[in-house]
């Protein structure tokens, strides 16, 4: 199964570009220029992974990583920047960040982070599943 990705760039040509790449790797592929409206799209979908650009205007990639991970929390977030600085990656990290890739992003190791995405969402779904089959078997017994 491919993995489901949005792409979210306020960067048109950039967009267009990396979203072909990734469809040639077999990912599906939405994409969004800018961070509101990836939040609206988060709203009726969900994605393996969102790969949001740092810098954008209006809604920065901070804001908009704070408004995501409020919305999904188990939305794997990779951040890519051209102005990284440690602070600011710790400070996305700590929010809830997956990664932080600088751009331009070399496409092998953006797919990868991916794969990794797509697989530690799948294990926090399943922590989620788990945990309300066990809080509905404690409220009505076994």
């Amino acid at each position: 199964m491919s993995e489901k990705v949005l792409l979210v760039d306020d960067e048109k040509d950039f967009l267009e570009a990396m979203s072909e790449r990734m469809k040639s790797r077999d990912m599906e592929v939405t994409t969004a220029s800018s961070a509101k409206e990836a939040l609206e799209k988060i709203e009726y979908e969900t994605f393996d992974a969102i790969v949001l650009d740092f810098q954008m205007p209006g809604m920065d990639g901070m804001e908009a990583l704070k408004s995501m991970k409020t919305k999904q929390p188990e939305s794997q977030i990779i951040l890519l920047t051209g102005y990284a600085t440690v602070e600011k990656t710790v400070e996305a990290m700590k929010i809830g960040a997956a990664d932080f890739l600088e751009k331009p992003a070399d496409l092998e190791i953006l797919s990868q982070k991916i794969k990794q995405a797509k697989a530690e969402k799948i294990l926090i779904v399943k922590k989620q599943q788990e945990k309300r089959v066990i809080d509905i078997i404690k409220k009505y017994g076994a």
